[in-house]
């Protein structure tokens, strides 16, 4: 593998490789990448633990029943991923504040958890609103 002056894989080689495994994925599973509908279905599974019968009754359970599934074991692939190839780059350190956070928004925790919480909002809707 390629690695930039220890920071990390060209992006060239990894939008590549992302989208081979895209091409793929839909190829062999029939299966797009998403990771939206688990956030949802993993709110489901823990809601389950304290009221399971409150979510056999909302509309969007009755569809799709909160369970592990492939998305769920896609987006802890993500996780996992980007562990190993921070570990193998040499790039992983424990840091509570993204450096770029910090000269962006300083170390305001509030300043940062408002701007964080909106941005989550609007990915959120819009990927919702794209059928994600």
């Amino acid at each position: 593998m390629k690695f930039v002056e220890n920071r990390g894989w060209s992006p060239y080689l990894a939008g590549a490789l992302a989208g081979i495994v895209m091409i793929l994925s839909v190829w062999i599973a029939g299966k797009y990448f998403g990771a939206s509908t688990t956030f949802v279905r993993s709110a489901g599974m823990i809601e389950k633990v304290f009221s399971a019968e409150r979510v056999k009754k909302m509309d969007y359970f009755i569809k799709k029943t909160p369970k592990v599934e492939w998305q769920l074991m896609f987006v802890f692939g993500i996780f996992l991923g980007s562990l190993i190839s921070s570990a193998i780059s040499r790039n992983f350190k424990w840091q509570a504040l993204p450096d770029m956070w910090e000269r962006r928004f300083g170390r305001s925790k509030i300043k940062r958890g408002v701007t964080a919480f909106i941005g989550g909002i609007i990915a959120m809707f819009g990927a919702r609103l794209a059928g994600g």
